[in-house]
């Protein structure tokens, strides 16, 4: 099976042999995350380790990127190591739940999460884990959050719309409170298909945001969207 690199403006991906594909949402994610002038971000379930490169791309933080399929860390370490990043994003072969570093706290985390409850799962095994939230569910992610956000940090994620709703609610009894919301449609015509949220430890109005990424054509994008990933994609 030949290689599939996926080549971007300053880093390429390699992922023929992972399960977490190099996807939309993670680059919606990664482009769309407010660094600020976070020192430590995390980036739970890295995949093939994109979201880690972008933002280290994008900032001057120390990035530590945790995944538990073992094939896909092999993959996202190759990633990370043919980066011009390398020395500033670590990445360990386990989950959230039992990710413990010690005295740190994180002033982003990040996390596109396999999220899909009740759907038809993949025969395959390690695709299905990829897309289902059977080995994270919301509980275990939030009670990660809670531990490892620091008490001004920002946690960010991206789901489709039902499932981030669900969080939403659930992120409260964590006191972790929504503060703002990019809802994402594919076309104009459209319904609203995936939530970028943002949530941390204080309570403030939300801030509601739109983006469209396609105009009606396949790859016929919209300004918006080029303009929130032109730092990255070759061909904007």
């Amino acid at each position: 099976m030949p290689n599939n690199f996926f080549h971007f403006k300053q880093f390429t991906i390699r992922q023929d042999k992972c399960a977490f594909k190099v996807g939309t949402d993670a680059v919606l994610l990664g482009a769309w995350t407010d660094i600020d002038d976070a020192k430590y971000i995390l980036d739970i379930g890295t995949g093939t380790g994109i979201i880690a490169l972008m933002l280290a791309q994008k900032s001057n933080a120390e990035i530590f990127a945790i995944e538990p399929d073992k094939e896909s860390f092999l993959q996202a370490s190759d990633n990370i190591r043919n980066s011009k990043w390398k020395e500033r994003i670590r990445i360990e072969n386990t989950d959230i739940q039992n990710y413990y570093p010690i005295n740190l706290k994180f002033d982003i985390i990040v996390s596109n999460p396999p999220y899909f409850a009740d759907s038809l799962k993949n025969p395959n095994s390690r695709k299905a884990l990829s897309r289902h939230n059977d080995t994270l569910k919301n509980r275990e992610l939030l009670d990660g959050i809670s531990r490892l956000l620091s008490p001004g940090g920002r946690f960010q994620v991206i789901m489709p719309y039902a499932e981030g709703n669900v969080l939403i609610a659930e992120a409260s009894g964590h006191g972790l409170y929504c503060n703002s919301i990019l809802k994402i449609r594919p076309l104009p015509t459209s319904e609203i298909r995936r939530l970028i949220l943002s949530f941390s430890f204080t309570r403030n109005n939300v801030k509601e945001s739109f983006l469209t990424i396609e105009h009606g054509k396949r790859h016929d994008f919209t300004g918006e969207y080029r303009n929130l990933t032109r730092d990255f994609y070759l061909k904007f």
